[in-house]
């Protein structure tokens, strides 16, 4: 199933056909090389001062961290995230080696997650990143240190049908890609004052 953006104007293939879908193939596995370039794509992203902020717990359908990832997700995001082909939990350094403060770590985690989820699209994959998860009990399961923060979960894998997840689900999946228009998000000279 493809569902291109609707946009004003034509984007790259990656962003234009970039969703969240939920319906995954149990079939589908990734390779090596395929797991490694998530995260190196994740590495090259661009972050404040070059402070690389970000860091992922990652496994493979079948390995013991994507069971243990798993079990961090929502009641929801569990339901349907057994046939993804890898889980991933992003998190970010929150202070320095020092203790300082790291103001743009949320900001450097969603620019490698976004580069990780290209690369998924690049490779002919889908990925749902996810705010449904417990980050205090991922803390606890993967012994993440209190200068990290866990921010975000991510699936990862192969388009699948929509028709075993639950009807409410297979209506989100049918449903069009939707965004606020250009209008209410870019402004020039006062605020508000729409640009496109």
């Amino acid at each position: 199933m493809s569902k291109p953006a609707d946009s004003s104007v034509p984007l790259h293939p990656l962003i234009a056909e970039r969703w969240s879908p939920r319906a995954l193939d149990p079939a589908v596995e990734l390779t090596d090389r395929q797991f490694t370039a998530l995260f190196e794509a994740a590495r090259w992203a661009p972050s404040w001062g070059n402070t690389q902020p970000a860091r992922f717990v990652a496994g493979r359908r079948g390995d013991d961290t994507f069971e243990r990832i798993r079990g961090t997700l929502s009641r929801g995001n569990h339901a349907w995230t057994g046939p993804a082909a890898a889980l991933a939990i992003g998190v970010t350094r929150v202070r320095d080696e020092d203790g300082e403060p790291m103001p743009y770590g949320a900001y450097g985690l969603g620019l490698a997650s976004e580069n990780l989820v290209l690369q998924a699209v690049a490779e002919g994959l889908v990925g749902h990143q996810m705010a449904g998860f417990d980050r205090e009990k991922a803390r606890v399961e993967f012994s993440i240190p209190e200068d990290f923060e866990p921010m975000v979960a991510i699936a990862v894998g192969g388009l699948g049908s929509p028709e075993g997840l639950p009807e409410r689900l297979q209506q989100k999946e049918a449903a069009a890609r939707s965004r606020h228009p250009l209008s209410s998000l870019v402004f020039s000279g006062t605020w508000g004052n729409a640009l496109f």
